[in-house]
């Protein structure tokens, strides 16, 4: 498509001589900015699938695909209910929880958190539990006053392994003088780092059984967390799951894509408009190669007439600029490409970096939920900034280009 007659001239054309610098200047600049607009593409939408994917894997991980609720507030003979749930081909856990909120007091320490009584096994299923223990063990999570609390917990109030911890909850006995709070104290047996401040900071785990006797529950529960291999295809486990449990106290089942539309919903629309917007960056780089372009053609108007007198044809001096053109984008191109991916995989270690420089939290967990900054490349995004960015700037072409092509021999060396 390119012969060496025309590759030879858009070389020459893109190494400025002196006098012609200011229009080379230009076409750095255009390429400069591509390079930015791409790398920044790719780095933020990397940021916002890491964001994604982390937020799915650790809400997910800690909450259960789907969970069964009872009609009322409790679920009685949970036990037949949970074997009817595991009897699904595609469940791979049924753990039956009480789930309450309290008032965990420490010394001076006071703040609200929410309880979670479950069984050991159900809490060595909870990976991102039971996984993430940075003290203590699950061996000692039984008896009637062992509890598990989050490093964020533990370190607010000056918890360690053995440490005292009042639990109060505001659902109490009834006397002549109103509700007393029901007032319990309990042992830490381990601390966990689940990765997610709000987990790390508001939950206590406690046995089942303790559970029961401190929210006054006997023999009920309040939910069943409900793990399944596949969660992109958990419709059709739920309908299952309500098959297999008959429905015949009324129970409900609610899944993780209706528990946390909202949330999954504003990140991807968040995401599409970040998409949109950046990409109005790689727009504007395009048309800084416009005008490069139509300014090249300016200052070689005399050497276009002349190459048309000596024969080159109008193709071969449209085909001369695309050229020039097309290396600006393509360089461009490759570079933000280069560019966007190398800090995309180092992004969480710039960060650490940038933060020891600084001397300030650049990432605070307390406001963005999760402790470290993700980032999740995913190659045919990647592949897709890359073809629109060649578009683009392939497109930002084609008008100088066909000027040039239309420019007339005889007007241009008229007065030469």
């Amino acid at each position: 498509m390119f012969g060496p007659f025309e590759r030879a001239v858009a070389g020459r054309y893109l190494r400025a001589r002196r006098g012609e610098r200011f229009v080379s200047v230009i076409a750095i600049f255009s390429l400069i900015g591509i390079a930015l607009g791409v790398a920044t593409l790719i780095i933020v939408m990397a940021v916002m699938n890491g964001f994604q994917s982390e937020l799915m894997d650790r809400i997910l991980g800690l909450n259960g695909d789907l969970t069964v609720y009872g009609s009322g507030r409790t679920i009685s003979q949970y036990e037949e209910v949970v074997k009817r749930v595991k009897t699904v081909p595609d469940v791979t856990s049924a753990t039956p929880l009480i789930e309450g909120q309290v008032l965990i007091s420490s010394g001076q320490f006071n703040s609200g958190a929410i309880v979670h009584g479950m069984t050991k096994q159900g809490l060595t299923d909870l990976k991102d539990v039971s996984s993430s223990l940075i003290a203590g063990s699950l061996d000692k999570f039984e008896g009637p006053d062992a509890v598990i609390v989050g490093v964020s917990l533990a370190s607010k109030a000056g918890l360690y392994i053995g440490s005292p911890v009042t639990l109060i909850s505001p659902e109490g006995a009834a006397t002549a003088f109103g509700t007393v709070p029901r007032i319990r104290t309990y042992h830490v047996v381990a601390i966990f780092d689940a990765g997610v401040n709000d987990y790390n900071s508001g939950y206590v785990f406690m046995p089942l059984h303790a559970a029961q006797v401190y929210f006054k529950m006997p023999d009920q529960i309040t939910q069943i967390q409900v793990m399944v291999k596949d969660a992109q295809n958990i419709r059709s486990v739920t309908h299952q799951i309500v098959n297999a449990v008959g429905d015949p106290n009324g129970l409900r089942v609610l899944d993780w894509t209706n528990a946390n539309n909202a949330l999954f919903g504003a990140v991807q629309v968040e995401q599409n408009v970040m998409f949109l917007i950046l990409t109005l960056i790689i727009l504007v780089a395009a048309f800084n190669v416009i005008s490069s372009l139509i300014m090249m053609v300016k200052d070689k108007t005399r050497d276009i007439a002349v190459l048309r007198t000596i024969g080159a044809s109008r193709g071969a001096i449209m085909r001369i600029f695309l050229m020039c053109g097309a290396s600006v984008g393509v360089t461009g191109t490759l570079a933000g490409t280069v560019l966007g991916v190398v800090f995309s995989l180092n992004i969480e270690r710039i960060r650490q970096f940038l933060q020891s420089l600084s001397g300030t939290n650049l990432f605070n967990p307390e406001v963005y939920f999760l402790t470290r900054l993700p980032a999740r490349l995913i190659w045919g995004q990647v592949a897709e900034v890359m073809i629109m960015a060649l578009v683009l700037s392939l497109l930002a072409t084609l008008y100088p280009s066909w000027r040039a092509a239309r420019t007339d021999p005889v007007e241009a060396l008229r007065h030469e």
